[in-house]
């Protein structure tokens, strides 16, 4: 097929997730990178721009919304991978002109912009599509169908953390930097650049909604504005009660994100950094070691798998998953399919950081998302 011209805005030299993104556009041929606004900075933007040897470079998202959406060869859609103050309005841009949008999580950095950016999504001729890139895992899409299918009964409890050291101390170099500025990270700290990970995997594996949370959250290094470690109770529409923990100052855990599920005949275990084995118990029976493409794979895993078992796919592939699904949702929209994190994934995760910070000051008391 004919490669969906791609653009950028964001994700220019010294960005962490631009790279990971045009990694796994490109994976599977799906996309081909044309134009960017790479950077706020103008002249960083065009340097970043020629490394890369795009066709176009633009100074900043609003011209390049505006010229290719009115060039015959524009671009079909747009990765928005910048900090994320800028989420709203880039993405709104290139809506409002009938290109997809691919953008980066969480959704925005206030509940105000989410909120702007929803009614904007629902009207227009577009997808918006939310790069929550742990749900394109093999054995988290086989996770999910056990639970789906009854394996486990019951879901009764929800466990997931993810945990992380890089921030222990002081950031000191930018990616840390913006991630901690409320002005352009939003409220939440660890909540909103992991948490709202483990928040969604949460929902996504389980089907479950969260209805209402407890939050208490820390700053533990010294002057930093938004929180770095939390522990949530949480409450699902149904019964089923949960916990979650993220941090970003666990020394010794690099990029620790695991989630248990129990129900009332199974439970099924899984952790990110050995993410191509999924355990599943039933009650009563020994505990099995699912693997991705071998014995006992389901469709959901296999179907989102490149290579045999014994050859590890991690989180490019996964991230990959995710840009060819949102390829055939372009090339067949406006039809709907698959499991694709969207606009109301998008909602419910700034309005899960919003709660956090809401509740923890107000004692943890329990509050309704």
């Amino acid at each position: 097929m004919t490669p969906i011209k791609l653009g950028m805005v964001g994700g220019g030299k010294d960005a962490f997730i631009g790279a990971v993104h045009r990694i796994a556009a490109r994976m599977d041929g799906h996309f081909e990178l044309v134009a960017g606004a790479l950077s706020s900075t103008p002249e960083k933007a065009r340097e970043s721009a020629d490394e890369l040897g795009l066709l176009r470079s633009y100074d900043n998202f609003s011209d390049m919304a505006t010229a290719e959406a009115n060039l015959e060869e524009g671009i079909d859609a747009v990765a928005i991978v910048t900090p994320n103050h800028v989420h709203a309005d880039a993405a709104i841009a290139f809506l409002e002109r009938g290109i997809h949008v691919i953008c980066d999580k969480p959704l925005t950095s206030t509940l105000e912009d989410a909120e702007r950016l929803v009614k904007v999504a629902k009207e227009a001729n577009a997808l918006f599509i939310l790069t929550h890139n742990y749900t394109g895992y093999p054995m988290i899409r086989q996770a999910r169908e056990i639970v789906a299918s009854g394996q486990i009964g019951e879901v009764r409890v929800v466990q997931v953390e993810y945990a992380q050291d890089w921030l222990t101390e002081a950031a000191s170099n930018k990616q840390g930097e913006w991630r901690t500025d409320p002005l352009r990270s939003g409220a939440g700290g660890s909540t909103g650049d992991i948490g709202t990970h483990a928040f969604n995997l949460a929902q996504f594996v389980t089907g479950l909604t969260v209805e209402s949370l407890s939050a208490d959250l820390q700053s533990f290094v010294a002057n930093r504005e938004v929180d770095d470690n939390a522990h949530v109770m949480l409450r699902f529409k149904g019964g089923a009660r949960g916990m979650l923990w993220c941090s970003q100052v666990a020394v010794g855990s690099e990029n620790a994100l695991k989630l248990r599920v129990y129900g009332s005949q199974g439970g099924i275990e899984w952790e990110q950094e050995n993410p191509n084995y999924l355990y599943f118990t039933a009650f009563g029976k020994p505990r099995s070691i699912l693997t991705r493409s071998g014995a006992g794979a389901s469709d959901e895993a296999n179907e989102v798998s490149r290579i045999p078992a014994g050859h590890p796919e991690g989180y490019l592939e996964a991230f990959a998953n995710l840009y060819t699904e949102a390829a055939e949702r372009i090339r067949t929209y406006p039809s709907k399919n698959g499991v694709l994190p969207g606009i109301d994934e998008g909602l419910n995760g700034v309005r899960f950081i919003t709660t956090c910070v809401r509740s923890s000051a107000n004692d943890s008391a329990w509050e309704s998302l």
